[in-house]
């Protein structure tokens, strides 16, 4: 299901390339998931772009965390089927609702594109997506993250990104 509403959202998909949209979207599917969620964002992130998975210092933590999320359809993230993510960002920071998105993977969306326009670039990254995807820290891809050993707090700083970690 595409998002609609003209959000912020919305016009980074019109601006980014939509592999890693498109990549999501069929985990959501395929996982019988209603949401695209902030864990298949990072996990068609980290499969598409090399420059996201060379934000990461070992070069093992991308494998580690591909590991985890490849273990989401078989068991580990059968807990998340139906229920809401979670988002650490304060209610006020959350985007309106927008049909076939999680709220947090939405405000990730609209972080990477923000981000992007103080650079001054009109189209965000790969890079982008991974500092919004890591700055909540009480969404599905920070556990993720959290649970494969990955130091966020050095992946904030080697990305340039602010943190919201519960």
């Amino acid at each position: 299901m595409a998002p609609s509403g003209g959000s912020a959202a919305e016009a980074w998909l019109v601006l980014e390339p939509a592999t890693v949209v498109a990549g999501a979207r069929r985990r959501a599917h395929r996982e019988g998931e209603r949401r695209i969620d902030t864990a298949h964002l990072l996990h068609s992130l980290l499969e598409s772009d090399p420059a996201a998975r060379g934000c990461f210092p070992d070069g093992g933590e991308p494998a580690r965390v591909l590991g985890y999320l490849v273990q989401r359809s078989i068991g580990y993230g059968l807990r998340w089927q139906g229920v809401p993510e979670r988002s650490a960002l304060p209610a006020s920071a959350l985007p309106p609702e927008v049909p076939g998105w999680s709220p947090a993977a939405v405000a990730a969306m609209e972080a990477a594109r923000d981000r992007a326009l103080r650079r001054g670039d009109d189209r965000p990254r790969g890079t982008d997506l991974l500092a919004g995807l890591v700055a909540d820290g009480g969404s599905r891809a920070a556990e993720v993250l959290r649970r494969a050993r990955v130091d966020t707090a050095g992946l904030t700083a080697r990305i340039g990104a602010p943190s919201h970690q519960v």
